[in-house]
């Protein structure tokens, strides 16, 4: 099991993510944004380099509560682009780069780098695994399905057992998905004694063995593209800032937080120690443009129709206001979502934290989130990279996003 970083400011370290994978707007915040500096040249997001790191970071497991594995290589990849990286008690990452003003405001990129997953919950006198869950994970399609289980000896593999069709009891109304405490792992141990020689015990955490891969031209499919694909964006929005010939003007925290999955510990920790002056959030949003999904509940977000933001709660309005204006002109499609109590991201414990953080939530259309065939579309990824480093760049002196009487 990987050593956790053990005191806060603690560089983070790690191997080369590259390596091939295994198996002008001067004034107040609500004034008109100016047109762009002109760009460098960018290398295009999928250069061998920038897809490497993606596919190594994707296939790294790193469940809520053990992220440290993802970190280093998110880590690792990223310090080639900052000033410096570093990483607290509990494994929040963050990334610098220092702002050309004193007097421009402190953005923080924000993205979360957990996955859900499964733990060992119970073993069995038969050698089987009982399960809980870590997050949202679906049990209900989890049945037949391998898990990579995170031992104190390296990975095992487990397999979630299915009771074949033909003699599963199939009467009575028909058949239920299982709860989570009905499914089992075999190990292929018939005793605890035979699991515990592969270095199990309770409370190690499991994930699920599918790998990303892409799909077409445009897509990528996958476990864990909730969010560790937004990990990837704001990873590349500091390789595209550093590569400028003119610094921007505001200090950029690209923050890839822990425990997002379970209630946003990890973002809350980070927001406290970084005092950011604004916020963006970066997670993932429902596609609902599968059959099946009423639109009159979940609204309209189509897959490949770019960005979405959010209006209400912890957005800020005149966060929001820039993004549009940003988007704008940037000649970027940008949907809308609506948010009337919460929106189930890091942005509802952002915006909390000391004496409030104007926020805004950025979010890239998924199909199938928390499935192992999780859905995004590359260019939905460069969309959004564009809009955050476009958003940074446009941040001036004496921007605060304070409303005003």
């Amino acid at each position: 099991m990987d050593e956790i970083i053990r005191h806060s400011g603690s560089r983070v370290p790690g191997p080369d993510p590259a390596a091939p994978v295994p198996r002008p707007h001067p004034g107040p915040a609500n004034s008109p944004v100016a047109s762009p500096r002109p760009r460098a040249p960018i290398a295009p997001i999928m250069n061998a380099q920038a897809k490497n790191f993606l596919l190594n970071l994707l296939n790294t497991p790193s469940p809520t509560g053990f992220e440290m594995p993802g970190q280093r290589v998110w880590a690792a990849y990223t310090r080639k682009h900052a000033d410096s990286v570093d990483c607290d008690a509990y494994g929040n990452a963050w990334a610098t780069l220092q702002g050309s003003s004193k007097k421009a405001p402190v953005v923080m990129l924000e993205a979360h780098a957990d996955e859900i997953g499964f733990m060992i919950k119970y073993i069995t006198p038969e050698g089987f695994l009982r399960l809980d869950r870590i997050g949202g994970s679906d049990y209900a399609t989890a049945r037949g399905r391998r898990l990579t289980l995170l031992g104190d000896n390296g990975p095992v593999t487990g397999l979630i057992g299915n009771t074949a069709i033909h003699i599963r009891d199939r009467g009575n109304g028909g058949e239920k998905a299982p709860e989570v405490h009905e499914l089992y792992v075999d190990v292929g141990a018939s005793k605890p004694e035979e699991v515990a020689a592969l270095g199990l015990r309770v409370g190690h955490p499991a994930v699920y063995a599918d790998a990303a891969e892409t799909f077409g031209p445009h897509h990528l499919i996958g476990r864990a593209l909730d969010n560790r694909l937004g990990g990837f964006i704001i990873a590349e929005v500091m390789v595209r800032l550093a590569a400028r010939k003119k610094r921007p003007a505001a200090t950029v925290h690209a923050v890839n937080a822990v425990q997002e999955e379970i209630g946003g510990n990890g973002a809350k920790m980070i927001t406290h120690r970084l005092r950011p002056d604004v916020a963006l959030c970066l997670d993932v949003t429902h596609a609902t443009d599968t059959p099946g999904i009423e639109k009159a509940k979940h609204g309209a977000t189509v897959l490949g129709g770019g960005p979405a933001v959010t209006h209400g709660t912890c957005n800020h309005p005149l966060v929001v206001q820039r993004l549009v204006e940003t988007a704008s002109r940037e000649n970027l499609p940008l949907q809308h979502e609506s948010s009337s109590r919460f929106s189930g991201t890091d942005t509802d414990k952002i915006f909390t934290i000391r004496d409030g953080i104007p926020s805004g939530l950025v979010s890239l259309p998924l199909r199938y989130m928390h499935s192992v065939v999780e859905m995004a579309d590359f260019r939905d990824v460069e969309k959004v990279i564009t809009l955050l480093t476009a958003f940074v760049e446009s941040l001036r002196p004496g921007d605060d996003f304070r409303q005003r009487l």
